[in-house]
């Protein structure tokens, strides 16, 4: 089953990165070129991860990803302060030649997205908290009654179900399949195996055959096992295949 399915995703990576080619990344502009060669680092350890095969190794590879990110995001907090004290700069030289345009530019890129306020912290009374230490300890003390409550005293009863409920445990129908590849919607992230939706809903059918086939051939639906863990974003471009 694997083998077969790493079959089919590398023929369908292969037509995706013929066809649409891969996404060019646009990185900021004030990240330095140090802190993507710390960001890489990263990855490649993250990777160390999800290839440990004992627990030793996945317990260090761990702890090293662990101290990599502390790193790409203290150097990238450094680059960043770098790059507004640049822009304040070159606001304050604006403002002093009557370099309107540029204030103007310079003045929007520091001021960035709007995001709305937040929300005052409240006491029990309703008074607002304006001192940082006070909304920190205000929301121990929330956390603290919320999660430390008393077990009921009377815990609800409730009887076993009388019968076994209509779980299909089959392969899955060839209607079925088609009616699952149907529903990913484009634009989606694709999984592990970074395959884009757009590919699955325009190899419907071939795809549908296959499960069908392989579905069949290796049993129920719990038998078969897939190496899926987390979403990812694709690596192709979103464009009509």
């Amino acid at each position: 089953m694997e083998h077969n399915w790493k079959s089919i995703k590398e023929a369908l990576n292969s037509t995706c990165q013929e066809v649409l080619r891969l996404k060019k990344h646009h990185h900021k502009e004030w990240i330095s070129i140090e802190t993507l060669n710390k960001i890489k680092e990263m990855k490649n350890k993250k990777t160390a991860i999800n290839n440990s095969r004992t627990r030793t190794e996945g317990v260090k590879a761990q702890a090293e990803y662990i101290e990599a990110n502390k790193q790409v995001k203290k150097i990238i907090r450094a680059d960043k302060k770098k790059h507004v004290e640049e822009l304040a700069t070159t606001a304050e030289k604006a403002a002093r030649e009557g370099n309107l345009k540029q204030l103007y530019d310079t003045t929007k890129k520091l001021a960035g997205k709007y995001s709305k306020p937040e929300r005052p912290v409240k006491d029990k009374v309703g008074r607002v908290i304006t001192e940082i230490q006070e909304q920190r300890n205000r929301w121990v003390e929330y956390f603290e009654e919320l999660l430390n409550k008393l077990a009921s005293m009377d815990p609800p009863d409730i009887e076993a179900a009388h019968t076994h409920l209509p779980i299909d445990v089959n392969p899955p129908t060839t209607e079925e399949i088609r009616m699952a590849v149907r529903q990913i919607k484009n634009g989606k992230a694709a999984g592990p195996d970074n395959i884009p939706a757009e590919a699955l809903n325009q190899t419907s059918k071939y795809l549908q055959a296959c499960f069908t086939f392989y579905s069949k051939r290796f049993g129920k639906r719990n038998k078969c096992r897939w190496t899926g863990k987390k979403g990812t974003s694709s690596r192709f471009q979103r464009k009509e295949i």
